[in-house]
């Protein structure tokens, strides 16, 4: 079938890859002219998946009507930042009958919304039952090499979740599905802000037992995010969940952990920024994030020490202590305010309290 993929960073070009081994006639749509220039030229993505060649089933457009017409599905695979004004102008262009597939990982930032929520608004509540989110541990450079992966295809209609699975399913990739759209989301956007701080606890120096801590306790904290706005918690113990969360934290190809990395060594966050050279989403998704967590007062300590040491000037190292000089708590029932199975009694051996 005819596939539009929309974005020429490294994710669109992967995915774009991948469809064209299974047969599917892709256009991959860029928006610079000469960015677009380059994949016709050199059938190789350069400047964002070197060494991966471009299928002769993709065909490099900076036409949205070319990439468009006839579409049987439309990935998007922009920035989320720039998802909305991709969309509004993509719209009027794509067929009635088209499944949109949304791989960004993200919330926006001006208004905190999700953005199946921003598709819902710009194209309208009922084209939802032909929409769906593919998310996961799955970084472009190892997909693009055919190195086996699995995500997850979420969407409000089973039908749809099992189109997008069957679509993108093949012998290095494996897509399960899932009903919790709003879990799925929120766990493939989250997982960014935790990177960013594991990665500024390896620029300070710290060992490996500080990552883990940072790491668990961030999914803590993005679980109970997601149960506040209704998602399921066993979603974040999956792929999108703990499955990203481990990936982006732990792997050199994570562009958030690279920034994490400079700024605590020292630099900006201008200047990680610069280092890293591709757009970071964790830095957008931490201020949306930290905002959203505020208003619904749901208490996500590494998100706020994290936007602290990005947008408020506090060194690593006492946003660090911050977190570590946290009054006492209980690790599992706050999270999602499960009852404890203890109780309090006076006679009880060891000191009242027993199971």
């Amino acid at each position: 079938m005819r596939v539009a993929v929309l974005g020429g960073g490294g994710w669109g070009t992967a995915l774009s890859c991948l469809l064209a081994r299974k047969g599917h006639a892709v256009s991959l749509w860029a928006r610079r002219p000469e960015h677009v220039a380059a994949l016709v030229r050199e059938r190789e993505n350069r400047r964002y998946l070197p060494g991966v060649f471009l299928p002769e089933g993709v065909n490099p457009t900076n036409s949205l009507k070319d990439a468009l017409a006839g579409a049987a599905v439309v990935v998007f695979a922009v920035p989320s930042h720039a998802f909305r004004e991709v969309l509004r102008t993509a719209l009027p262009l794509i067929p009635a009958s088209a499944c949109v597939v949304n791989v960004a990982k993200g919330l926006e930032e001006e208004t905190l919304l999700r953005l199946s929520e921003v598709y819902g608004a710009e194209a309208g509540e009922e084209a939802l039952a032909r929409y769906a989110v593919l998310s996961g541990p799955s970084h472009a450079e190892e997909v693009g090499r055919d190195q086996p992966t699995a995500v997850v295809a979420a969407a409000p209609r089973y039908q749809t979740a099992e189109f997008v699975q069957e679509l993108f399913m093949g012998p290095f990739f494996r897509v399960y599905t899932n009903d919790d759209l709003v879990g799925v989301e929120l766990g493939g956007a989250l997982k960014n802000i935790i990177a960013l701080g594991t990665g500024i606890c390896e620029g300070i120096g710290f060992g490996d037992n500080a990552k883990a801590a940072l790491i668990t306790r961030g999914l803590a904290e993005i679980t109970r995010l997601g149960v506040r706005l209704g998602a399921n918690p066993l979603t974040f113990a999956g792929l999108t969940g703990l499955g990203d969360l481990v990936v982006t934290c732990t792997s050199m190809h994570s562009r958030n952990r690279r920034a994490g990395i400079e700024i605590g060594r020292g630099k900006t966050l201008d200047a990680a920024l610069a280092a890293v050279g591709m757009v970071v989403e964790g830095v957008r998704t931490t201020r949306a994030a930290h905002t959203l967590a505020r208003e619904l007062n749901v208490a996500m300590p590494v998100t706020a020490e994290t936007y602290r040491v990005l947008f408020e000037g506090l060194s690593p190292l006492e946003a660090a202590r911050n977190l570590m000089g946290r009054a006492r708590t209980r690790e599992i029932e706050e999270v999602c305010r499960i009852k404890a199975t203890w109780t309090v009694r006076p006679d009880a051996p060891g000191g009242g309290v027993e199971k």
